[in-house]
Formats: C-alpha cells, structure tokens, sequence
C-alpha cells in the first residue's frame, strides 16, 4: 500500500507516525512546502513575549525522526495538481524546481489552514504580519524590536494572547475587533466583560466593534497608522489575527467540501471519494453540542484526526468520537476554560437552551486562602442535555474544562453532572464540588 501524505504539522505529523505503526509495511510518502514540520503555533505568543526561550521547543517532531520511522519525506516540495483519477500527485522541489510525479494508494490531505487576508486598502505595507508558522513567529519577534506601537487586528485566542506578550513587553498595544466583544466564539458576556477590564487595566486600546477601513503608510512603505470608520490609531506594526480557511484548492470539486472549503469527512476520516483521507485544518470536524459538520481549527482536533487517519487507512476500524471545541486560555492571571456552546451561540442558532451562572469559591473558606470560580453552564430547555459550559478563576480549574466537555460528549444531563461523584479535599474543593453546585443551580 503507497500513501501519499501532502502537509505535515499537526495533523500530518500525527497521522504518518499512526499510519507506520498501524500499517508498518506501508510506503508513506510526504510532501511539505516548508522546512519544519509540527510547529505548535499556539506557542507563538509564548515565544514572542520570552517566555519560550527557544523557538526549537515548539516543534514535537522533525523530518529525521519520520524518516527514521520509515517515512519518504520531501521538505521544501510544493504539491501543484492531483490526478484522483488516475490517482496520481505532482510536486515541485522548491529548491531545484524540478517537478515529480508520484501515484498513490491511498491520499492523505493535511494541507492546514492560512490567515485570513481581508482585502483593506494598505495591506501590503511593510510591518503588517500574519501570525501562523515558525518563520511567521521569527518574522513578528524581529519587527517587535523596534516597533513601540502595535496594533492587533483580532480578538480571539491567538489575538488576545499576542496582546499580553507584548504588553508584558512594554509595548503600547490597541486591540481592534469588528465584533463588540473579545472571544466571543468561546466566552460569553460576563467572561468577556471581566477580561476587557483587565485589558484596559494593563494599557491595552480597546476599539472593539470597529473595522479596519485602510492602513497608512509612510514613504519607504512602512505601515504607520490603522483607520477604522470612526478613528486612528499609530502603528509601527500591526498583527492580522481574523481567523483561518482551510487550504484545499488542490482537490477542487473532487471531493465534497463546506462552503468555506473545509472536506467533509465521515467518522473514519474518508472524503466522499473514500480512497482519499483528510484531517486536520483542512477537514470539517463532527460537531457533538449540535451535532453538525462544522469548522473549528484547533490543534487538538487535528492531532486526534490524524491518529484516526492511520487507525483507518486500511479498513474503517476506528470511529471519531467528535469534539467539543474545548479550549483553554491564561491572561494576566486569569485561568480560562471553555467547551461547546456559548449561550449566545445556542440561542443563535435556534435552540431551546438556558443557562446557569454562578460564583463560588473552589475550597473551603477555612482554609487559608481559597479563589472565586465564575462558572457558567448551557444547556438544553427541553432535555436538559448540557451543550457546553465556560470557568475562569485566578485559581487554576481549567481542567475542569475538560470534564465538562466529556459531559457534552456523552449526552449529560445537568441531573448528571449535578449528583456526579467528585472526591472531597479540602486542599482542592468542598464537599460539593463547585461542577455539582453549579448543575444544582441549573436544576433551579
């Protein structure tokens, strides 16, 4: 059997070393078009504030250990067609530019995802960054040295978190957002509100409901301000951070996508074309909260997909159970956790949910010191099935995340979750864990 396998980050990486254990007299060939492979790039902002001192310790594999375990690995070769047909592959050698044919078996798409580019006037003034791979990341740290003012166009994760890196840097920062809200796909309101005033305590700009409307440049062709409809704001750099789509123009209309581009996979990783396999940030995700295809890229999602790509590359054997969107975020000592649906998301979309809120300590007031937990959990009116839930503390229960989205996956009830048993210790919780006392809340 002769797989082809085009991209190797996450969901690559993870899928040739599963394919070579699964499959040991497999022939795996990749192609990818950069240099390194398995980048984490949610370590980026980590990297670009100094807590991660070498850019080295962000990579989990390399092309030399795939090697090692029997894998064909061709760095710095673009993928340019695909024959499914005849079930062939041609790739460019980035360094000779020699161009090579290679047919397959089976095909595995993990060509990832790139920063959304929004088409603004000015955009292509020196200093206006993206922030995605490893030489993206060098890249930022270099013109970091000398801006003093920089600009963050984007308020999710990656945005958020480059805004503490370089505030903690010393630098003045403006966080600009088209939507009212900061994480607004993971937080809702109150959350949010908490953490918007940290923002401005720690100096950050907040223009949030303003679009970029043009960039401004000066002679030499260096970004120096951002304009939105109603303001300006000084810039020596300014970071995109508005999302991602997925990279699948190779395979056209031979496979059946969403309207974004993301493949449409069933549970065992196949495309409509069931020779074909894709994982990753080029491949839809099963959806549990709503039971839905839908587009959520994450790390976790592809390195899970991945697994399943070589548990399946044979025979189906090996079901995907899902995911939640369950994610984690620390900001200026806050510890967040988030999984599923958002109220405001649910209500959205048209379900019947509701929500309960609450505040509690996580320990006994007895003991010396102990920390407030705002917790939050959305669930369904009508079946009381939990459909996701949100934690932030100075206190770390971001793990607490994690057991909420095995709730969702597993269909709960807030009854469940309400009675479920967690151990007591008065180091770490009360007799009611503060998960049972929120459910509780929810019954009410």
């Amino acid at each position: 059997m002769k797989v082809v396998v085009i991209g190797c980050t996450h969901a690559g990486t993870s899928a040739v070393k599963s394919i070579l254990k699964e499959s040991p007299e497999a022939e795996v060939i990749v192609y990818e078009r950069n240099d390194n492979v398995s980048f984490l790039s949610c370590g980026i902002a980590l990297y670009v504030g100094g807590v991660v001192k070498n850019a080295q310790d962000l990579f989990y594999s390399n092309p030399e250990e795939l090697a090692s375990l029997g894998a064909t690995v061709n760095m710095e070769h673009n993928v340019t067609s695909i024959d499914t047909e005849l079930k062939q592959v041609t790739a460019v050698n980035l360094k000779t530019n020699e161009t090579s044919i290679t047919s397959y078996d089976k095909l595995v798409m993990t060509t990832g995802s790139w920063p959304i580019v929004p088409p603004i006037p000015g955009i292509k003034a020196n200093n206006i960054l993206l922030c995605k791979n490893y030489n993206q990341a060098n890249k930022i740290i270099d013109s970091a040295k000398d801006a003093k003012k920089i600009v963050v166009v984007g308020g999710g994760y990656i945005g958020i978190e480059l805004v503490e890196a370089f505030v903690e840097s010393g630098k003045d920062v403006t966080l600009i957002d088209g939507l009212d809200r900061i994480l607004n796909k993971y937080l809702d309101k109150p959350f949010t509100d908490k953490l918007e005033q940290e923002l401005l305590s720690q100096g950050v700009t907040l223009a949030l409901g303003e679009n970029v409307a043009r960039f401004e440049s000066d002679e030499q062709s260096n970004v120096k301000k951002v304009h939105t409809a109603s303001k300006s704001f000084e810039a020596d750099m300014v970071i995109l951070c508005v999302g991602f789509k997925p990279s699948t123009e190779l395979l056209g209309d031979k496979v059946e996508k969403l309207p974004n581009g993301a493949i449409k996979v069933n549970e065992y990783m196949q495309t409509s074309q069931p020779d074909i396999f894709a994982a990753g940030d080029s491949a839809i995700v099963h959806y549990n909260p709503t039971q839905s295809d839908n587009y959520i890229p994450l790390a976790t999602n592809a390195v899970r997909q991945g697994l399943l790509v070589g548990k399946n590359i044979e025979k189906p054997t090996l079901a995907y159970r899902g995911t939640q969107g369950t994610s984690g975020l620390y900001l200026f000592g806050w510890k967040i956790g988030s999984t599923g649906l958002t109220i405001e998301n649910a209500l959205a979309q048209g379900i019947n949910a509701d929500m309960a809120y609450l505040e509690d300590n996580y320990r006994p007031e007895f003991m010396p010191t102990t920390e407030k937990v705002m917790m939050q959990l959305v669930f369904d009116k009508d079946t009381k099935r939990i459909l996701g839930g949100q934690l932030m503390s100075k206190y770390d229960i971001t793990q607490s995340a994690n057991t909420l989205s095995l709730a969702v996956q597993n269909e709960m009830t807030v009854e469940d979750l309400a009675l479920s048993d967690f151990f007591f210790q008065p180091h770490f919780d009360r007799p009611w864990n503060y998960l049972n006392l929120l459910a509780q809340a929810a019954m009410n």
